[in-house]
């Protein structure tokens, strides 16, 4: 049996103009990563993302840490991985424009508008701007993951977002939708989750982990140096 391991993109751009685009953190998170995977010998037999920028970028940084040739330059994308527009979705509960969130409270207040924007829609009583219908959606979370049950029996790697990500683990764990928003809003920028490939189904194995960002074992314990520049914090 094979694992799909699913991994959220490195932290990207809040707060700047243009969102979808890795950080310098973003771009070292999986790099962590794939250095991570290395480590442990992990090879991959396909490999899918989402099409959007943030999605290609964490991508190519879990490539350079891994080791170029040991996964495709071009992976499957798929438009069924990208996440949901979050602008779209508040705006179905707030008139007008949103302060740019810089203080706690302030973000707190946007989190608690994307949570409302995101039931409404999930309950079908919004349809944001632009955006696909929550069926839509979810169907199209649930093709990727029957293309890799499908096609393939060894180990996968899948880049998406915190939506596509948590719509999975809800479809697997047959959630209820405010479960799945909660599951949305604990995952964590280059976080792994790991589905086993099972004939018919797919079983959860584990959830937002991030071992790739734990600091190194004591010398006399075996662990390797820290790369240049230290270890990755969390965030």
């Amino acid at each position: 049996m094979g694992i799909l391991y699913l991994v959220r993109h490195g932290q990207a751009s809040f707060g700047a103009d243009n969102y979808d685009r890795l950080s310098p953190l973003g771009q070292r998170q999986c790099e962590r990563l794939g250095a991570w995977f290395r480590q442990r010998g992990q090879r991959f037999e396909a490999a899918l993302t989402g099409t959007l920028v943030r999605h290609d970028q964490s991508y190519q940084a879990l490539r350079r840490g891994l080791g170029e040739a040991d996964l495709p330059a071009e992976p499957l994308r798929l438009p069924g991985l990208n996440e949901y527009n979050s602008e779209a979705l508040i705006a179905t509960v707030h008139a007008g424009p949103l302060v740019r969130p810089d203080t706690p409270e302030l973000f707190r207040h946007y989190f608690l508008l994307l949570r409302q924007g995101l039931a409404k829609w999930m309950a079908a009583e919004a349809q944001p701007a632009g955006m696909p219908s929550y069926a839509d959606f979810v169907a199209g979370v649930a093709g990727a993951l029957d293309h890799v049950r499908r096609n393939h029996a060894g180990d996968v790697l899948l880049v998406s977002s915190g939506g596509p990500i948590s719509t999975a683990v809800g479809q697997v764990l047959g959630t209820p939708a405010e479960v799945t928003i909660d599951l949305n809003m604990r995952l964590r920028n280059s976080a792994l989750t790991e589905f086993v490939l099972m004939p018919k189904r797919h079983v959860l194995l584990s959830f937002n982990t991030l071992s790739h960002l734990e600091p190194p074992l004591p010398a006399d314990q075996g662990a390797d140096a820290p790369p240049a520049g230290g270890w990755v914090t969390y965030i």
